[in-house]
């Protein structure tokens, strides 16, 4: 399943042979490499001031807070995954004082019901949860923040809605192409972690290793409960064991809890084994669309889950965005210098 995207006459460019003057040039965004003198840090916790259950059709409710300012700038957040669900440390990545931040759980996950859903559970769906929420709180425009499986989103969203995105920051690009799955899941990241590979191959038999994402999906999809718990908790660890540059055990148990791998795993691998409901390149080709949008983009230098090489390939694509290397860091948005980076857009788009 794909989508096509609405033309947008405001991008199209229209050469006029009796025209005496080029068209006007949009400033290139600013490339940044540097460890900052002092980091900042989260926002203290913030609790939501409202919060509940959006109908969204074919059995799907999707869990929803807000919180900070309700007259705030607008914001929504749109957490990662597929499947992974928001936590409180999200809504501390706004100043509570000058945002009214959008939070919610995406299909089948989180407090969102039911629980690990793969039925109606498609790009395109949550791209039109956004538009529901966005609607139903009586926003024009918002400023869209994702990262990782949340950048993919933010970037479809905001491809398709471009007139409803004030501003667009990205952290940890993720593309869901073909080669950015093969790196991940078959070859690639595997060669520097050949410890927990070994973790992750435990669960699939040696003549099914050729395609692992479509043999772990048999075992996410098994009427077998213990068969599926098996093999998303091998599945999510993988990811919580190498998001970061230096080893987190705290994090990667966090990850292999039940109840949470199970709906993790499972809708990552539906989104996965269907390229993420794209047409190849889809969201680069697509970036044209966002020229006009100001724009952060914030990449760890050293993230395995999702290599440089796609936010590079973005930032040639849109290079109007200002573009935020973490020389330090991997894939985790608390990595301090990526953590730096995202507060410093936050803080910069606040009183746009």
């Amino acid at each position: 399943m794909s989508a096509d995207f609405p033309d947008d006459a405001a991008h199209q460019v229209r050469s006029d042979p009796n025209a005496q003057t080029p068209a006007p040039q949009r400033r290139p965004g600013k490339v940044i490499e540097a460890r900052p003198e002092r980091f900042r840090e989260l926002y203290p916790p913030v609790e939501p001031f409202e919060s509940g259950m959006l109908d969204v059709g074919n059995g799907h409710s999707i869990y929803w807070e807000r919180c900070g300012n309700p007259r705030g700038k607008p914001a929504v957040f749109l957490h990662g995954g597929p499947g992974g669900g928001c936590s409180p440390e999200h809504r501390r990545l706004f100043d509570p004082a000058r945002y009214c931040i959008t939070l919610f759980d995406q299909r089948g996950c989180g407090r969102s019901v039911p629980h690990a859903s793969l039925e109606h559970n498609t790009t395109w769906d949550l791209v039109e949860d956004i538009e529901r929420l966005r609607t139903r709180f009586g926003y024009d425009r918002w400023l869209v923040f994702g990262g990782s499986w949340g950048s993919t989103l933010a970037l479809a969203y905001a491809q398709a809605h471009v007139e409803r995105v004030s501003e667009l920051i990205v952290r940890g690009v993720f593309t869901v192409r073909r080669e950015e799955l093969h790196w991940y899941y078959q070859s690639g990241a595997s060669w520097l972690f050949p410890d927990r590979w070994e973790k992750f191959l435990a669960p699939i038999p040696l003549e099914e290793r050729g395609d692992l994402m479509r043999a772990y999906r048999k075992r996410l999809t098994h009427p077998d409960e213990a068969v599926r718990i098996e093999a998303a908790r091998a599945w999510s660890m993988w990811e919580g064991s190498t998001i970061t540059l230096l080893p987190d055990d705290q994090l990667a148990e966090a990850f292999g809890d039940p109840h949470y791998a199970i709906a993790f795993a499972r809708i990552e691998n539906h989104y996965f084994v269907h390229d993420g409901f794209l047409t190849p390149n889809q969201l680069i080709d697509g970036a044209h669309r966002l020229r006009d949008v100001p724009g952060v983009i914030v990449q760890g230098r050293y993230d395995m889950a999702t290599p440089a090489r796609t936010a590079w390939e973005l930032h040639k694509a849109w290079p109007e965005a200002d573009f935020y290397w973490a020389s330090d860091a991997g894939h985790a948005f608390s990595e301090p210098t990526i953590l730096h980076w995202l507060i410093e857009a936050t803080d910069r788009f606040a009183s746009a």
